[in-house]
């Protein structure tokens, strides 16, 4: 595994992606007074599966794919976490996910460790019946290393709702059984939970809603620019823009749309639904696309980031706020909806000008509070409304803001650094209580 992380910082050019997240863990163990093997069990992740993953084509040929899966830790209970299908997708990237995982479910303090996993394919350039036969081979290839006691995987980027009602069928036909625990963010007509689709979104609302006044965002004058109009970045737009902020630039991998005077988030969704292709299985549209007045402006991604907004949203990949072009960045407060958006050396460059960061691993975790929402009611048998759902998720992402906001006010640290010292004074009782040396030392009961 070493060899792969330093062949990956070599194409690179530079420090990993695992060893930037573990930047993280090194600043908060600063805070605390924890065992010296809390820290070290954390720099290396419980178990990690590489696989080849055969896709028969449309056209009779096969194509055999990448697959990982990586368990970072299961001290506080079964790994968790989503799948992504993208071209780009390594190890490096998978072990960061985990980490950051592990982090994310101690943060809302929700009893999973962390997981993720992945396929590196282009599926735009993949059929839907193409789409499914890769979705049940990566299942047949890692089934005997998941499961609703052990690791529980869920959708990410380039997966959705029924490509995780495919993965649970091919789970129950291995297993002879009916699984649902297995994986969550299923169709609810397969077991999923409502309010699922629109989770990480809305959690990362609830984090802004109940930070909002501590970071000087008022509803009518802020404005808002994201980065991204997907799963998680349009129910962001569309909740800040009912509750009275004004969105003034979504994006997407293609480009992105400005308006200074507030652009109609419904307006541009409906416009992405009705160019989406019957037979596709995603978008095809853009939302550069959509310019409805002459106060629209085309930007690119990287303009986007630029603007001078009260609140910067990146909601697409990580790495979008490098050292690069952290110094360019005008906005006040960043809320990053995506995984890893902001880069240890930007995140430095942004504390020194004084622009806040909101860390992901409380800002999106909304996605994994609802899968564990999904996951109990998976095995209790016995389903919540919607409206009981998001009741239910705003509790908790509340509560955990408020905690994060007020350690990184006592003692005088980042909100990114709080929220690690939050997770890893959690996850760090945890593996304590199993007995650390300092226990065994001391030789008392």
């Amino acid at each position: 595994m070493k060899k792969l992380l330093e062949e990956e910082q070599k194409r690179r050019g530079g420090r990993s992606t695992y060893e930037d997240a573990l930047s993280r863990l090194d600043q908060a163990k600063e805070y605390l007074d924890i065992s010296p093997e809390v820290v070290e069990r954390l720099k290396h992740p419980k178990r990690v599966i590489i696989v080849s993953v055969p896709v028969r084509k449309d056209d009779g040929t096969l194509e055999v794919y990448q697959g990982y899966r990586v368990q970072h830790d299961d001290t506080r209970g079964p790994t968790k976490g989503g799948i992504r299908f993208h071209p780009a997708v390594n190890l490096d990237e998978v072990m960061s996910l985990a980490f950051w995982m592990t982090f994310k479910c101690a943060v809302v303090n929700i009893p999973f460790g962390g997981g993720k996993g992945g396929v590196q394919v282009n599926p735009k350039e993949l059929s839907r019946m193409e789409i499914e036969r890769l979705s049940r081979s990566y299942i047949d290839a890692i089934a005997d290393f998941i499961g609703p006691d052990s690791d529980i995987p869920a959708p990410d980027v380039y997966t959705n709702e029924t490509i995780m009602g495919w993965m649970a069928d091919q789970y129950n036909i291995i297993r002879r059984s009916n699984v649902p625990a297995v994986i969550t963010g299923k169709p609810t007509s397969l077991g999923g939970s409502e309010g699922r689709r629109e989770a990480t979104g809305r959690g990362g609302f609830y984090v802004a809603i109940e930070l909002a006044k501590r970071l000087g965002l008022k509803p009518g004058e802020s404005t808002v620019a994201i980065q991204g109009f997907g799963n998680a970045a349009y129910p962001f737009a569309r909740l800040m823009s009912e509750e009275g902020y004004r969105v003034v630039a979504v994006s997407d991998s293609k480009g992105g749309i400005y308006s200074e005077k507030g652009l109609n988030v419904e307006d541009i969704k409906r416009y992405r639904d009705e160019s989406k292709h019957l037979e596709a299985v995603y978008y095809d549209a853009s939302v550069k696309d959509f310019v409805k007045e002459t106060s629209h402006t085309h930007i690119t991604n990287e303009e986007l980031l630029e603007l001078p907004v009260d609140l910067l949203v990146p909601a697409a990949l990580e790495n979008q706020i490098t050292q690069e072009n952290a110094h360019r960045v005008k906005a006040k407060n960043i809320l990053e909806l995506a995984n890893g958006p902001v880069t240890s050396e930007a995140d430095i460059i942004l504390h020194e000008r004084g622009i806040r960061v909101i860390p992901d691993i409380l800002a999106n975790a909304g996605g994994v509070v609802v899968s564990y929402f999904e996951w109990v009611q998976n095995r209790t048998g016995f389903y919540w409304t919607e409206s009981e759902v998001n009741e239910k998720l705003a509790a908790i992402m509340k509560r955990e803001a408020s905690i994060v906001y007020q350690r990184a006010e006592s003692l005088g640290i980042s909100l990114r650094t709080a929220a690690y010292v939050v997770a890893l004074e959690r996850i760090g009782s945890a593996i304590s209580s199993k007995g650390t040396a300092e226990y065994f030392r001391d030789g008392k009961n």
